[in-house]
């Protein structure tokens, strides 16, 4: 139980410094507040997290898919293999732009796409694959490429929980047709609120110019149908102060993780495991709990450990696809999906956690013992 003099360790503690604040402060003098120069100058510094590819800024991490997905020119009659284990929005984004979902079954590891999954998924009107880089841990894209590319596929990245994540040296965002960050508040880095596609194709990103500003790059000169996703110069602001910052934040995410990799020792639950070559940027810390979640769940809170599940509902269980005639879903064979559901914890792992909130976590994570 929470002493009266400790407070509880929260499960996020999202991050608007001083800087950040005189960011916001200096555009909104400046008269120019929705996409222009900050919003620029944020595009060519996230640049290089993506090994110099094209980026272009959105209001939203769900925007980035949707407008990426319309782009590609992926719509009705198409499918999507997307993986059930994530957020709903990466499968709304697929169902926005008129295509059909298709779920695959996950890695029990990494929690994203299994390869093998994703090969016995496709069909003749499979148009794109859409690996989800979760908690920030890569997919396994050494495989996932090259399914796409004797399929002739194109790949869309859900890297919205993974900025600066790598594999084998390559950062997530620089493998598909293109990638797609969010920024919001609980994310490794933000911008208040906001998204970013990233691309190597040049005429995909002016696509991408095109549709988020109502299709026109010269004011009523409209080229093409589009809409308002603008990034704000505000948000771009915050956004590029938390970029100088990312680095050193993850590399603090990566150490709390080594930390309670190295303490925590209660045997029904285990750490998560990281694939050889993969850097993984923790977004999210998640354990598997065998036994009972619930009650390990209530222990922690009652211990004053901040925690969550992500996600206690698959996608494909979710209201808007369940089949027309059924009433949880059509009959998809995810085994591993279905399991993790039922697993995960998330704890606290963010860069303002000090020593002795870590050693909380632990401690409260240990004393659940055997009895789950």
């Amino acid at each position: 139980m929470t002493s009266i003099n400790e407070q509880p360790v929260p499960a996020a503690r999202p991050v608007i410094g001083e800087e950040e604040i005189e960011a916001a402060v200096r555009v909104l003098r400046s008269g120019r507040v929705v996409q222009g120069p900050e919003v620029a100058a944020f595009e060519e510094g996230f640049s290089e997290l993506v090994e110099g590819r094209h980026c272009v800024a959105v209001n939203s991490g769900t925007s980035a898919l949707h407008l990426l997905l319309l782009a590609l020119g992926i719509g009705p009659g198409d499918e999507v293999v997307v993986p059930s284990f994530s957020f709903a929005a990466s499968a709304n984004a697929v169902r926005l732009v008129g295509a059909e979902v298709v779920f695959a079954d996950i890695e029990p590891g990494s929690f994203g796409l299994d390869p093998a999954a994703v090969e016995a998924a496709i069909t003749p009107r499979t148009a794109a694959i859409m690996p989800v880089h979760l908690y920030g841990h890569p997919a396994a894209m050494d495989e996932i490429m090259p399914i796409a590319g004797k399929h002739r596929l194109a790949v869309v990245e859900d890297a919205c929980q993974a900025h600066a994540a790598a594999l084998d040296g390559t950062p997530v965002g620089a493998f598909g047709a293109g990638g797609t960050f969010s920024f919001y508040p609980t994310k490794n880095m933000h911008s208040l609120e906001g998204g970013m596609v990233t691309t190597a194709d040049a005429a995909l990103a002016r696509t991408l110019r095109l549709l988020r500003n109502q299709g026109m790059e010269q004011r009523y000169a409209n080229e093409i149908v589009g809409a308002n996703m603008r990034m704000t110069d505000v948000a771009a602001a915050v956004g590029r102060v938390q970029l100088t910052k990312l680095g050193g934040w993850t590399e603090r995410r990566r150490a709390n993780a080594a930390y309670l990799d190295a303490h925590i020792s209660a045997p029904n639950v285990t750490t998560p495991p990281v694939a050889e070559g993969a850097r993984h940027v923790y977004h999210q810390y998640t354990v598997r709990v065998r036994g009972d979640r619930d009650g390990a769940m209530a222990k922690l809170t009652e211990a004053g450990v901040g925690n969550a599940v992500y996600y206690p509902t698959p996608i494909h269980r979710l209201k808007p696809y369940w089949g027309p005639d059924q009433k949880a879903g059509r009959n998809w064979d995810l085994p591993e999906t279905e399991r993790a559901a039922a697993e995960v914890v998330s704890l606290p792992v963010h860069p303002s956690l000090g020593a002795g909130e870590l050693e909380r976590v632990a401690a409260a994570v240990n004393a659940l013992g055997e009895d789950l």
